[in-house]
């Protein structure tokens, strides 16, 4: 089966479908991530993908462009550790379509062939089924729980720590 979607970076000209789209999936988002929501926050992220420790990605959909989502690869550490934190969300009107797993799917091959990393750890709430289903599908494994692990609009929430190893 072909793929329905392609992986791309990020551009100063996707500022605004990418803000509109966060708009949109505010309800989808909370409580489980905070997206760039403003222009000066884009461009923060931006800048971020130009440091050599971070990595991301638009998952867009292949017929139309449309942005379906984000992956990003970040802290990124070299050496003998080798590994990396991974981050993601879809946008309302797109999740739920498998879109986000063949994009993820192709940001691990991207991960343990071009980056040659080790090792990616998703930090998950225990509550958000449609992620941790993601990531089971995509190969990653419980390892287990981190208390108030880290602070989700303005509270600390704990999060399960999922990984997957270059094979």
């Amino acid at each position: 089966m072909p793929s329905r979607t392609l992986l791309r970076r990020a551009l100063k000209s996707d500022q605004r479908e990418f803000l509109a789209a966060v708009r949109r999936s505010e309800r989808l988002h909370r409580p489980w991530v905070r997206p760039p929501s403003s222009a000066s926050q884009f461009r923060e992220y931006l800048k971020r993908l130009d440091d050599g420790l971070h990595c991301g990605f638009l998952v867009c959909r292949r017929d139309t462009g449309a942005i379906a989502g984000v992956i990003n690869i970040s802290n990124v550490v070299r050496g003998p550790f080798h590994s990396a934190y991974l981050g993601y969300y879809a946008f309302a009107g797109h999740e739920s379509r498998g879109l986000m797993r063949e994009g993820l799917r192709s940001v691990l091959k991207h991960a343990f062939r071009r980056l040659k990393l080790h090792r990616l750890e998703a930090n998950i709430q225990p509550a958000n089924a449609a992620s941790i289903a993601l990531v089971r599908a995509c190969g990653f494994r419980k390892e287990g729980l981190s208390p108030k692990y880290l602070k989700v609009y303005g509270r600390s929430r704990d999060h399960e720590r999922w990984a997957v190893l270059a094979r």
